[in-house]
Parts: C-alpha cells; sequence; structure tokens
C-alpha cells in the first residue's frame, strides 16, 4: 500500500490560511492598514469598491520596500518583526505572523507598488493565485501602494458567502475606525466608490472621537486615567445618561491593539452597576499599556484575542479606574445632607392642635357606571359579546388584512390561510372585559378562552401589527407626517449615513421626513404624526441597528425589511404598564391582522394553557 500523506502545494496552504486570517474584505482591509501603520506611515488612504468585492486599495507614505523585500513579503511566514520565539513576548507591532499578504495573494489578485526614500525607482509587483505575473522597477511616489482586485475570484463558493454591500459596509468602516481610534497622530482617509466617506485629520484622541461619532460626543465623554506599575490606563467613558441599548461604541486597546475581552467588558459594566438602565451599554474607548511579556498576543489567526499573565489584577484595575473617573466627575448618585431653606419646615409648637385632613367621600359613585351603560346599549344591538369591526374599524375596511411575500413565512402556507385559533371562541369571554384581562410582568397580557387561559406576547402582538400597517403604507399608501418645530440634526458614522440615504424614499411613505446634509448629518424634519418617540435619535439608531441585524436573516424584500425594523424598534418602546383599555385595543388590532399568531420573524405571539392541561400539573 503507497503513503497516503502528502505535503500541500503552497498555492493550497495558502488559501486553507485565507479561511483563517482573511473571512471576508474587511479583514484584507485591517491587514494592509496595520502593515501601512508598521511601516511608520503619517498619512494613509483606503478605497473601495462594491464593498471591497471589486477593490481595496490602500496608499501610505511609509518606508516603503526595497525589490528583494517587495518579493519576499508575499512568502508565507516572511516577517521582518520577529527572529526567534522570545520575540513573540516582546511584540509592540501590529502584524508579525507573515501570513496575511501570502494568505491575499492565494485569493486574489494583487498590485503592488512601493519605493523607498533613498531610491530612485520603486518596484511593481503582480500576482495571481499565489503566481508572480510581473515584477518590475516604475515610478511611483516613497511608500506603498497594494491593491486588492476581485477578492476570492478563485474561490466561487466563498465569495458566494459574502454578505450584502451595506453588511460588507459596515464591516470595513468598524476595521477603519478600530485602527483611526488607536492611531490619532496619523491622516486617514475612507473612500467608497469614489466618494469620500471620512476624512480624519492628525489630532488627539478626543478629538478624534468626535470626527468619527459626532461634535457631540465632547459633552458626552469623560477621560480615565490611571497609572500602576504594572499597566496606565486611559482614554475616555461615556456618560451614564447617554447610555444606549445597542452595542457598537465599546473599544479596549491592549498596547495599542484591539482586542475582544468579555472579561474586561464585565469589569466595566460592573463599574456602572446601579446608574444604567436595565440592558443598556455605556460607551467606552480605552487603552491598556503594559509590558508585552504579561500578555500573549499569539493565541488567535486575527489577533484579536489576547491573554493577559494577570487576569484579575487587569479585572481590577480597569474596574477601579472606571470608577474612580465616575465619582470624580460627579457621575455617580450621591446623598446630599444640606437641607435648601426654601424647603426647610419648622416643627409646630408644643401648644398647637393639629386637625387631621377630611376627605370626602361620595358613597353613589361607581367609575364604571358609565362604561356599563355603554357596553349594556351595545350588546342589545350586537348578537357577539363583542364587535371587532366596531372597535377597530381598521379591520372593518381590511387596513390590517393585506400581507405581501413573507419569505421565511411562504413555507407554511396553513398557517397564512387559517388561523389556530377561532376569533368566536374569544369572543364570547368577553363579558365582563374590565375583569378578564390582565398584564403579567410588562410584557404578558392574560385573558381567558373557553379552552382555558390565553397567553398574548405584547411586544410580539405590537410588532404584528405594526408590521403590517407598514408594509401596508409601503405598498398601496402613505401615513401624514407631523413636521418638527425645529428640525433636528444628527450625525451618523458612514456605515450607518449610507443606510438611511438608501432609504430616505421608504421612510418617506411612512411619515419621517428626513433629508441628507452632508456624508454623515441628517436632518429630521418630521415624524409620523401618530408616532409617540420622546428621543427621536435614540429610535432612530435603534432602527438602524435592526435594520443591520437583519441581513443575517432570509428576508428578500426590502419593504419587508424596512417593516419589520420600524415595528421591532415601536414595540422596544412600549416596554410598560397598560391601562386595560389599551390592552384591549392590542387586542383588537391583533385579530384584525391576517397572521395574528406568529411574529414578522416567525415567533409565536400567542398560546393557550387548556384546563386539561392544568388538570394535569395539578393531579
Amino acid at each position: 500500500m503507497s503513503d497516503i500523506i502528502k505535503l500541500l502545494p503552497d498555492a493550497v496552504a495558502n488559501q486553507i490560511a485565507a479561511g483563517e486570517v482573511i473571512q471576508r474584505p474587511a479583514s484584507a482591509v485591517k491587514e494592509l492598514i496595520e502593515n501601512s501603520i508598521d511601516a511608520g506611515s503619517t498619512v494613509i488612504k483606503l478605497i473601495i469598491k462594491d464593498a471591497g468585492r471589486t477593490l481595496i486599495q490602500v496608499i501610505d507614505n511609509g518606508y516603503g520596500m526595497s525589490e528583494t523585500d517587495a518579493r519576499l513579503c508575499f512568502e508565507r511566514h516572511a516577517t521582518s518583526k520577529i527572529r526567534e520565539a522570545k520575540d513573540l513576548f516582546s511584540i509592540r507591532t501590529m502584524g508579525f505572523r507573515g501570513e496575511a499578504l501570502a494568505s491575499i495573494a492565494a485569493v486574489a489578485s494583487i498590485e503592488l507598488k512601493t519605493r523607498r526614500p533613498a531610491d530612485e525607482i520603486g518596484t511593481l509587483i503582480k500576482i495571481e493565485n499565489s503566481k508572480v505575473i510581473t515584477q518590475e522597477p516604475c515610478a511611483c511616489p516613497c511608500g506603498t501602494n497594494l491593491s486588492i482586485k476581485n477578492l476570492f475570484y478563485n474561490m466561487p463558493a466563498r465569495r458566494q458567502f459574502l454578505k450584502s454591500d451595506n453588511v460588507e459596509n459596515k464591516h470595513i468602516v468598524e476595521e477603519f475606525e478600530k485602527l483611526a481610534i488607536a492611531n490619532p497622530d496619523i491622516l486617514f482617509t475612507l473612500i467608497q466608490n469614489e466618494k469620500t466617506i471620512l476624512k480624519l485629520e492628525k489630532t488627539q484622541l478626543k478629538l478624534r472621537l468626535m470626527g468619527l461619532f459626532g461634535n457631540n460626543y465632547g459633552q458626552r465623554l469623560v477621560p480615565v486615567e490611571q497609572k500602576t506599575d504594572l499597566a496606565s490606563i486611559y482614554g475616555f467613558i461615556g456618560k451614564p445618561e447617554f447610555a444606549k441599548k445597542i452595542r457598537g461604541e465599546q473599544f479596549f486597546f491592549v498596547n495599542n491593539r484591539f482586542i475582544k475581552s468579555p472579561y474586561l467588558n464585565h469589569a466595566i459594566e460592573n463599574a456602572y452597576q446601579e446608574l444604567l438602565p436595565e440592558k443598556a451599554l455605556p460607551s467606552y474607548f480605552l487603552f491598556i499599556e503594559t509590558d508585552p511579556s504579561m500578555i500573549d498576543v499569539n493565541v488567535h489567526p486575527t489577533k484579536t484575542e489576547i491573554k493577559f499573565k494577570e487576569e484579575k489584577i487587569m479585572y481590577a484595575l480597569v474596574r477601579a479606574a472606571v470608577k474612580q473617573s465616575l465619582g470624580k466627575f460627579n457621575l455617580t448618585p450621591t446623598i446630599d445632607f444640606d437641607v435648601h431653606p426654601s424647603i426647610d419646615v419648622l416643627p409646630p409648637e408644643s401648644n398647637t392642635e393639629i386637625n387631621p385632613p377630611s376627605i370626602k367621600i361620595n358613597p353613589e359613585y361607581n367609575p364604571f357606571e358609565s362604561y356599563k351603560q355603554s357596553t349594556n346599549k351595545e350588546l342589545s344591538e350586537k348578537k357577539n359579546l363583542r364587535n371587532w369591526a366596531t372597535l377597530f374599524p381598521e379591520s372593518a375596511n381590511g387596513k390590517f388584512s393585506s400581507i405581501n411575500n413573507i419569505d421565511h413565512l411562504n413555507q407554511n402556507n396553513k398557517t397564512q390561510q387559517k388561523n389556530i385559533f377561532d376569533n368566536s371562541e374569544i369572543l364570547d369571554n368577553f363579558e365582563e372585559p374590565e375583569k378578564l384581562v390582565y398584564q403579567l410582568q410588562p410584557r404578558y397580557i392574560l385573558t381567558k378562552v373557553k379552552s382555558g387561559l390565553m397567553i398574548i406576547d405584547k411586544q410580539r402582538a405590537i410588532e404584528r401589527i405594526m408590521f403590517e400597517k407598514y408594509l401596508d403604507c409601503l405598498n398601496n399608501g402613505e401615513i401624514a407626517s407631523q413636521s418638527e418645530l425645529f428640525p433636528r440634526t444628527m450625525q451618523l458614522n458612514p456605515a450607518d449615513s449610507e443606510i438611511i440615504d438608501s432609504l430616505i424614499d421608504e421612510l418617506k411613505l411612512l411619515g419621517f421626513d428626513i433629508s441628507m446634509l452632508g456624508p454623515r448629518t441628517i436632518s429630521i424634519n418630521g415624524i409620523p404624526a401618530e408616532l409617540e418617540i420622546d428621543d427621536i435619535e435614540n429610535w432612530i439608531e435603534s432602527f438602524i441597528e435592526t435594520f443591520k441585524n437583519l441581513e443575517g436573516e432570509a428576508i428578500k424584500n426590502k419593504n419587508v425589511k424596512i417593516a419589520v425594523s420600524l415595528a421591532k424598534s415601536a414595540s422596544a418602546k412600549m416596554n410598560r404598564k397598560l391601562q386595560k383599555e389599551e390592552m384591549l385595543s392590542i387586542i383588537d388590532r391583533l385579530f384584525a391582522c391576517k397572521v395574528p399568531e406568529i411574529s414578522p420573524l416567525g415567533k409565536p405571539v400567542i398560546t393557550i394553557i387548556t384546563f386539561a392541561d392544568l388538570t394535569k400539573k395539578l393531579k
């Protein structure tokens, strides 16, 4: 029997390595910009076309490379950062493995132009599928200009797994932001499809954050600074009142390298304990400087995870630094023992007669009398105990009865054609609605039906109601808009700004009057007349985040995606105790929908606990 173990060809080995290092266009962006930073660049330009599928180009003014180095940098495990194993524990550069360029060359076409300041002529190299096609002298500026064309062109299966342009652009911008935050002394420019999205001048850290996230962040951030023998911690944290319920503004950097660390994230959340609403997340941009021998950066192919030698001590240091900053800038609640003179009440004199307050009670008053009279009149006119079309006229004219193609619901036609609950069965149980509708915690509505107890998930019910309403308006009509007395401006990051710009026409049909004032600034001129929003900025941020998250769902229809995102954002604002009239209205509107029993994303809205189930449990 012949031997079965063979050495892999270099091209195949590089493609396997690319699967670990280059997961998507954003991965290539990260590796190229890190190389430019390590080359001592002070100006870095990133050019993207078609979300990185067609072109990723990074131009810098760094040290450049000689002809030999330019050819050798595409070989696997060729690096200028380490010479022996002990160097792994003294690394301060971004890249060091020597796998990035070799992996990229295995899955894309590459063109490299580079020149050192001491050289008169630069070097041009073209590579396809790990093979050098051209190597020749060329005229070019000092530094490096590296273009990646047609990423994954020779791996069509991998290319098909890439997400939409919005999603891939979002990941590219996120990587760009991380590197720009960590290097405020470098001028960064981001160009997408020949449009300048960001141009960040050399500046200080706080001004860099304001340039990325908006000028209002100057008022939202407070500094953190803590120095110990083990590590130095500095940066900025957000004030508790500006915490959000979406992730995206939590950044940790260790020796200027962005890292992911749930352990240190927990330290931050612990420091903010009792200062934030439930599920709210603070913003933070924290840097940790420590001896490289105290960390191990060689634990993950993309170098986004590291190990600390003293994890518990680092946890305590981060928590203490944040707590100190919160206390120093009076962001923690305090007890004020000084009573203001205006509320200082003197005790009465000893001989003063104190009369108790008098309370007048009308024993004949019945708050439900008028309601019962109207109900009895209605019952005498209608045979049914509750007439849904009368209480909610929209159901009579079909306003909530139309739903267009929803990809993930088409798999179950029976669910769409016939509701699993018979409305007549539910109607018979509303003879005394003030006694038969209950709210269990903020989320659930309970009511009695013939067969037992019906439980409605209030949030999902509102999602279903609003979803069908928004979808109907997108397809057939328009919601009235209420103009803002003073239009509000809002700064977004580049990826979010692109999303809003692409949805302006659809949002206008739903009552949102939004216009673009610049590449990253929007003006909110009006909102739907029926929408109650206290903080429109947070509401729009929540909508954008939901819309981006739906990219992973099997929803191809743009209108459906918008309707789902708006419905989920609207339902999130209803997390409060409801009056009984509000609960009855939700039930009315829910059963006016065509598919009341499931949410827009296919989760159950209603369940019934039968009397038979109760009997079994109580045996």
